[in-house]
């Protein structure tokens, strides 16, 4: 008897281009016949969730936590969201061939049970982590617009609006992020520009980072932007297997690219214009009052893009393990599961929003990293075999990526950590060196893991004419 799940045609599935539809199912394959979409549409879909407050946030993080200028601060976020977006594209081409989830493409690395480590972390930190985080963002903008609101309702409404596109599943998602894009866009693209002519580029920041400030800045514009990273064949897995992977690397690159580099550094420059509040004031009390309050209400509607995708992808990280439930609708029900625990810890940031952010950027980072490196050299290592049957194979085992993950992960933070709750050795004693962390990490993932697989011999697929 088998125990690899097969990949066929449900004929009850129906689900095509439905919009107010619970999308079936949880993690499975998606059928030829409800595949649908372009490669364009990935703009969007990374576009409108990164234009919201907390991406702001990172920006201001530059010269209040890091010591950054202006300029250094800019350069840090360049180079950090550039790694994070490149290899958002490169892992959103994997999508339309396998026409399934991240974390479930992330088998071929971890194995069926080795993959509860990656899936996992990614479950609590999207659908819970990044849930609150925005959510925190998104509540506090809708009670600075309407000041009689509560702060508590004010999260209870944008969670339910959140929890509600997530449910319904894959395309109401996407068409929200369509239809959120052109209002996002033209709101922040005026706001930032005013911000910039407002800002003082040579304003000094409150202390100086150094060398170790711009690497431990680099390290939270990357965790920003790979935060994405195990949520992108999620919205790929849709597209036709013939679609052109160069566009579909290209379109969900500089989605995540061209908008977080925008509002970081507009963030960045909200300090030097003399606001230095990890609040949605900071930003907004640099505007016309008119324009101010479209971006709270751009605040807003962009933490609801960006928790619809958190959510969604969270459920479907947690069915990643390996849990099925006896439902069609199962990834619709776990999203709702979610979204209250979120909604629970965002409770609890409603007091202190800006306190953790900095260490939150950079945990992602930490996982982040090692995850990275040991999917890329399992995808060099299997290019010319095809891995699809693995991917559903509950006995097919790989504890190289597992033990690889775990031990680049636990050595790069003992050694290179530095943030607010546990400093590393390295730095401890050679602050200059700032956080190499997630640098390290990845490094060590690939040595480590490239060792390991050639000494277990996992399984590796049939023979592919093509390149997977």
């Amino acid at each position: 008897m088998t125990a690899t799940l097969p990949l066929v045609e449900d004929p009850y599935r129906s689900y095509g281009e439905k919009l107010v539809a619970v999308e079936p199912g949880g993690v499975d394959y998606i059928p030829i016949a409800d595949r649908h979409g372009r490669a364009q549409q990935l703009l969007w879909t990374w576009t409108s969730p990164n234009m919201e407050f907390a991406t702001i946030t990172v920006g201001l993080l530059g010269p209040i936590a890091f010591g950054m200028t202006f300029w250094q601060s800019f350069f840090a976020i360049v180079v950090g969201t550039g790694l994070g977006s490149i290899t958002q594209g490169v892992l959103s081409t994997w999508g339309p061939r396998h026409g399934l989830p991240q974390m479930v493409i992330s088998r071929s690395a971890f194995g069926f049970f080795g993959n509860i480590l990656p899936a996992g972390l990614n479950a609590v930190v999207a659908g819970i982590g990044w849930f609150a985080v925005n959510s925190v963002s998104g509540a506090l903008a809708l009670h600075a617009l309407f000041s009689a609101l509560p702060k508590g309702l004010c999260l209870v409404m944008v969670v339910v609006a959140q929890m509600l596109i997530a449910f319904f599943g894959h395309n109401l998602v996407q068409a929200f992020e369509r239809y959120a894009f052109p209002v996002l866009t033209l709101i922040f693209v005026v706001a930032c520009v005013i911000v910039l002519t407002k800002s003082n580029p040579s304003a000094a920041p409150t202390y100086h980072g150094g060398i170790g400030g711009f690497l431990i800045m680099t390290g939270a514009a990357f965790g920003y932007a790979a935060g994405w990273n195990p949520y992108a064949s999620d919205y790929t897995r849709y597209l036709h297997p013939d679609t052109r992977r160069a566009s579909v690397g290209i379109f969900a690159a500089a989605g995540v690219f061209v908008s977080c580099v925008l509002l970081e550094t507009a963030g960045a420059a909200v300090f030097t214009a003399g606001k230095s509040a990890v609040d949605p004031s900071s930003f907004t009390g640099l505007l016309p009052t008119w324009l101010g309050k479209l971006a709270l209400l751009a605040i807003c509607l962009g933490a609801i893009a960006a928790n619809a995708l958190n959510i969604y992808s969270g459920s479907m990280s947690f069915m990643a393990i390996g849990i099925r439930l006896p439902t069609h609708a199962a990834r619709a029900a776990v999203a709702l599961v979610f979204g209250v625990i979120g909604m629970i810890v965002a409770f609890g940031g409603l007091k202190n929003a800006g306190t953790t952010y900095e260490n939150f950027l950079l945990v992602i980072s930490y996982w982040i990293g090692p995850w990275l490196g040991v999917v890329f050299v399992d995808r060099f290592l299997r290019r010319r075999t095809e891995i699809q049957s693995l991917l559903t194979d509950k006995q097919y085992l790989n504890w190289a990526g597992p033990i690889a993950m775990a031990l680049s992960g636990v050595l790069s933070i003992w050694l290179f950590s530095n943030q607010s709750k546990y400093v590393g050795l390295v730095p401890k004693h050679h602050p200059a060196f700032g956080d190499l962390t997630f640098e390290v990490g990845f490094l060590l993932a690939v040595v480590l893991y490239l060792v390991l697989f050639l000494a277990t011999r996992p399984a590796l697929g049939p023979a592919s004419s093509s390149v997977t």
